[in-house]
């Protein structure tokens, strides 16, 4: 039987944003108790303004998975809303109202190129008990589960040097997914040399060098870097810092550590978005702060803290959109709410049984991380 016209998704995408508030809510509204609506920080405002919680992606997925709600309707991107489908309990089914909000990010390691890269390093003479693999929240489940099933773990950005310091106890090298800078940030500020971090890039393999990277330095290098990073945060360079300080004298910068190593070392303070927030929050009336991450977040604590005396602008003012994130719209928000209502589950976000195995393991491992 056909979809009625009610429910099909273009007839939303052809309505204005300010048209679906009230089918929102009282979309909501009926759906009761049954549904939970997660919002990442960095969804636009007509779409986060209706969430039950707000937070980044492994806060959010452990609220989902500690109700007794059937429904989580995820508005953030695809690694997100699988690590709820893998955190969550039986029954639960998890939603993301656009299939297409990805994550540039989790996006730059695929599992065949994991594979390959692993039997890399073994066949360079690494031995796997030298060894384990970590990955970062950003990453698909695949990803999280294949970290999981060699002894490795997740970690957060709060938690990342937690984690480094979990895994140099158990073994000599740390291959580290999928982003470079956070790796690099992580163990630079430990004291890892930069001459013992190395860069793994699956796309090169010049004279069968896989990776780019010679044996000989994959034998040696102590932090193997996944060739990966976040679109928005790697394009905030030293400059802005330096004319954000000219333009603001006295101005604080803080910068998530997913930015370059050349940024975090000329900021006053690095940390994970949640971080990012308490810092601006605990701090006194009248400070003044710019803050290197997404630029919804940054305008909504600029507005929620004007009324306190505190200004707060963005490190680079040419604007730092996930394009990914703002996939979300109000329309696929309405749309997927009101198919629920009409008993139809779209966008159902499912994780194979065993890869969603591994995946748990690897993200309790992480209870055991002292950040």
């Amino acid at each position: 039987m056909a979809e009625p016209e009610a429910c099909s998704l273009e007839n939303y995408l052809a309505l204005p944003d300010h048209s679906m508030d009230e089918r929102i809510a009282a979309a909501r509204q009926a759906l009761g108790k049954t549904t939970i609506l997660l919002g990442h920080h960095y969804q636009r405002d007509e779409v986060i303004r209706f969430a039950d919680f707000t937070g980044d992606s492994y806060k959010l997925s452990k609220a989902a998975s500690e109700t007794e709600a059937q429904f989580i309707v995820f508005c953030g991107v695809h690694f997100m809303a699988e690590s709820a489908d893998v955190l969550g309990h039986a029954g639960q089914q998890v939603i993301l109202p656009d299939l297409n909000a990805g994550c540039s990010m989790a996006d730059m390691a695929e599992i065949g190129q994991v594979e390959e890269c692993w039997q890399t390093l073994l066949d360079a003479g690494v031995g796997e008990d030298e060894i384990l693999p970590l990955t970062y929240m950003n990453s698909s489940a695949a990803i999280k589960a294949f970290c999981g099933e060699r002894g490795g773990l997740v970690c957060t950005s709060s938690n990342a040097r937690g984690a480094f310091h979990w895994a140099f106890q158990r073994a000599k090298k740390i291959l580290f997914l999928p982003d470079q800078h956070l790796g690099r940030n992580t163990g630079h500020a430990m004291g890892i040399p930069l001459s013992e971090m190395v860069v793994y890039d699956p796309w090169q393999g010049l004279a069968g060098i896989g990776g780019g990277i010679t044996p000989e330095r994959l034998r040696v290098a102590k932090v193997i870097l996944w060739k990966g990073h976040c679109s928005v945060h790697q394009r905030f360079l030293p400059e802005h810092v330096t004319n954000v300080r000219a333009k603001y004298p006295g101005i604080q910068v803080i910068v998530h550590p997913e930015c370059r190593l050349e940024v975090c070392e000329k900021a006053d303070a690095l940390g994970s978005t949640e971080r990012l927030i308490k810092i601006v929050r605990e701090a006194p009336a009248g400070s003044t702060f710019a803050i290197g991450t997404e630029i919804h977040l940054v305008n909504r604590l600029a507005k929620e803290f004007a009324p306190l005396g505190k200004r707060i602008v963005t490190l680079d003012d040419t604007g730092c959109l996930c394009t990914t994130m703002y996939r979300i719209s109000p329309q696929h928000l309405a749309w997927a709410l009101e198919n629920l209502i009409a008993g139809r589950v779209v966008n159902r976000i499912q994780v194979r049984e065993d890869v969603k195995y591994w995946a748990r393991v690897a993200l309790d491992r992480m209870l055991e991380i002292r950040a």
